[in-house]
């Protein structure tokens, strides 16, 4: 099964009190203005030891990596930073505001014993998503410098029966938290230190048996598990070393405030695109009924249609067109894909990639070459994109000429896909807020 285990966390505050000007948001989505604001408000905030290198995805020089492993070496010393006396599992909540509701998710933060990704009897680590190449070098090297794993991986379990979610939130209504967080975006962070043994017990009792899915930090479990191989090979690395846990955060998909979000694609560069070409070159694989309005009514249309058909919302920006798209067949991709289960082939963004880019973009209206796509979550940031802008979504500036518009993936597909040993498509899922970095950092020493 997936072993799951307290451990010695290092946190600011001795893990205690409103830690706001010391944690940041995940090192992927901070840019070099975004660690500046963040190190102008504190300077012993945890973005200048987990971002050394600006940006992430290129490997930077050896300094700035020692650099880092000595400035956590410094607050360790200084007692800005402490380690966790005796073994501890964390109780974490997120409070936020989200496509117009509020949430609450409640997870627990804890170690999970390092293993290959994939099924194994009794439960295993599962990527649910391919993903882009990413910042592992520099990853790789920020962890052989400060030996430390700096923020947590977020990860999904199944809890059916919602045990572990019910050890979770009993804790949180039992007391106050004791150490919290807000972030820019709007997120309330609260913790509990978690050092009853029959609390801990309670949750370990509810993860036997259970997958865990990665839901955000596939290039950083990939980073602990390659870490791990290199001590091995090198010897002397006990059963209980630190190096063979990786810090997760767990949340049930049972919790009421797991929020998923959509992620819809902006496609462009195409040589040979007008919505009327992209119609005649669909003719035979999509239906197309027009729908009035702009994209947020195309949206709110989406979201009314019967969930147990496929349907996409199109919309072309020279035009301001929009439609709502269906397949013609029920199952589009099981000729192409005869071996890939079901809950796979009806994914739309698999539709999306395998025949709307794959067989009528590229070859019929781009000569074969590859599309431009970009990746937003909102109906505001598709817009911001089809007026040129820039938004960090993917695809540059001033490329997009249609948008299909998605509906969010739902959690069963992310289990039956992840537990059929398959990947979604890149982009797949969109788990919203992220969790903060600085809350806890797990030493691998």
């Amino acid at each position: 099964m997936a072993v799951v285990s307290p451990f010695r966390a290092i946190q600011f505050s001795g893990g205690r009190g409103d830690v706001s000007a010391l944690v940041a948001p995940p090192y992927d989505v901070i840019d070099a203005a975004g660690k500046k604001r963040l190190l102008d408000r504190n300077p012993g905030n945890i973005v200048a030891i987990d971002l050394p290198h600006v940006p992430a995805k290129e490997l930077g020089p050896p300094s700035a990596y020692q650099g880092a492993a000595d400035r956590l070496d410094a607050l360790l010393r200084e007692g800005v930073l402490s380690k966790h006396a005796s073994p501890a599992m964390f109780a974490y909540r997120q409070t936020f505001e989200f496509m117009g509701k509020s949430f609450e998710r409640c997870g627990m933060a804890c170690t999970v014993e390092i293993a290959p990704f994939g099924p194994r009897p009794g439960g295993g680590i599962l990527p649910h998503e391919q993903t882009f190449s990413g910042p592992k070098e520099d990853r790789m090297a920020l962890m052989k410098a400060t030996r430390a794993q700096l923020s947590p991986i977020f990860g999904l379990y199944a809890d059916d029966d919602g045990a572990g979610t019910s050890v979770v939130r009993g804790i949180m209504a039992s007391r106050p938290a004791d150490m919290t967080a807000s972030t820019a975006d709007g997120v309330r962070h609260e913790v509990w230190t978690v050092e009853d043994g029959a609390a801990i017990a309670s949750f370990t009792r509810a993860m036997e048996g259970e997958d865990v899915f990665i839901a955000d930090g596939h290039h950083r479990y990939t980073t602990a598990l390659n870490y791990l191989k290199g001590l091995e090979e090198q010897g002397g690395v006990g059963p209980e070393h630190p190096a063979r846990q990786c810090m997760i955060v767990l949340v049930g998909m049972s919790d009421p405030g797991l929020a998923i979000g959509p992620t819809h694609r902006v496609l462009g560069g195409m040589a040979g695109y007008s919505a009327e070409a992209f119609m005649q070159a669909a003719s035979g694989h999509l239906r197309f009924l027009p729908v009035k309005g702009d994209v947020h009514a195309l949206d709110r249309v989406l979201t009314d249609a019967p969930r147990h058909e496929t349907h996409l919302g199109l919309h072309d920006f020279a035009t301001g067109q929009s439609w709502l798209m269906s397949p013609v067949t029920p199952d589009p991709l099981r000729t192409q894909f005869p071996e890939k289960p079901d809950a796979w082939r009806m994914l739309d963004v698999a539709i999306i990639q395998h025949l709307i880019v794959e067989q009528i973009c590229q070859p019929k209206l781009n000569s074969g070459q590859p599309v431009k796509w970009a990746f937003p979550h909102t109906i505001e940031e598709v817009q911001e994109i089809g007026r040129g802008a820039e938004t960090g979504a993917g695809g540059g500036s001033g490329f997009a000429q249609m948008a299909v518009i998605v509906r969010p993936t739902p959690l069963d597909a992310v289990r039956d896909v992840s537990r059929a040993n398959e990947l979604m498509p890149q982009k797949s899922t969109f788990f919203y807020p992220k969790l903060a970095t600085g809350l806890f950092v797990h030493r691998v020493e």
